[in-house]
């Protein structure tokens, strides 16, 4: 089983938009549990600190799966970006949240420096309302 450690932060929406990612896929993603400490969430993929176990399965499944088991969905666009040494995972939201544009950046451990983007601002690791879970209750 892998352990997921990463930060999320708020982006500048105008230094964005001079930026060009090296690769972008769209995401749609519901979520089976809502648990606090577990949450099981099925996502399609336009091609294809927590616990995270992550698998491919046939697409087709998935989609059944999102149409029979989520009420709701989360549609974004995931760009990456390589900066000093990190992958960035920068999303912009379609559903619910249009507009918003959260980075996420994967780190080894807990203690790893980061070097910032320009296009970074506030960190809200840890906050709640930011979590994609959460979007959809």
């Amino acid at each position: 089983m892998g352990v997921e450690i990463e930060r999320k932060f708020l982006v500048d929406k105008k230094i964005w938009s001079t930026v060009q990612p090296t690769s972008s896929f769209t995401l749609v993603q519901g979520y089976l549990s809502f648990a606090t400490e577990k949450t099981v969430r099925v996502r399609v993929k336009d091609s294809m600190t927590r616990k995270e176990f992550e698998y491919s399965i046939p697409k087709e499944e998935a989609l059944e799966m999102l149409s029979l088991f989520c009420d709701r969905t989360i549609e974004k666009v995931r760009h990456e970006i390589p900066y000093e040494g990190i992958i960035w995972e920068v999303d912009e939201f379609t559903t619910p949240n249009p507009g918003l544009i959260l980075a996420e950046a994967e780190l080894i451990s807990e203690n790893q420096q980061l070097i910032f983007p320009p296009w970074i601002t506030e960190e809200v690791t840890g906050q709640p309302e930011y979590y994609n879970s959460n979007m959809l209750q």
